[in-house]
C-alpha cells in the first residue's frame, strides 16, 4: 500500500467501492436496456414504423421526471441523461432500416 493509499480514510475506501459496484450495476443496466431497444428497432423496420416515437418519447420524459423527484435527484438531469440515450437509441434504429 502507497502512503497515499494509507492515508485514505476508510470511510472514503468504503464510499468510492460503493460507488464502482454502482457504475457497474449502471453498466449492466444500459446494456440490458440496448438489448430490449435492439429488439425494438429490428421490430420496427420490419413493420416500416419510424425510428423515433415523440409521443413515447414524451411520456418517458414526463415518468423519469417524476421518478427523478421522488429520488431526490434533478429531474433536468434525468431528462438530459434520458435525451442521450433516446438519442443513441434512434441511432441504433436507423441503423436497422440503413440509414
Amino acid at each position: 500500500m502507497t502512503d497515499q493509499a494509507a492515508a485514505v480514510p476508510p470511510e472514503l475506501l468504503t464510499l468510492r467501492n460503493s460507488i464502482d459496484n454502482i457504475d457497474a450495476a449502471l453498466i449492466h443496466m444500459l446494456s440490458e436496456r440496448f438489448k430490449c431497444t435492439q429488439r425494438v428497432g429490428k421490430l420496427k423496420a420490419q413493420m416500416n414504423l419510424p425510428s423515433a416515437d415523440p409521443g413515447r418519447e414524451e411520456a418517458q420524459v414526463k415518468r423519469l421526471r417524476t421518478l427523478a423527484e421522488g429520488a431526490n435527484l434533478d429531474p433536468d438531469f434525468a431528462e438530459k441523461f434520458l435525451a442521450f440515450v433516446i438519442k443513441e437509441v434512434i441511432r441504433h434504429h436507423d441503423q436497422f432500416k440503413g440509414g
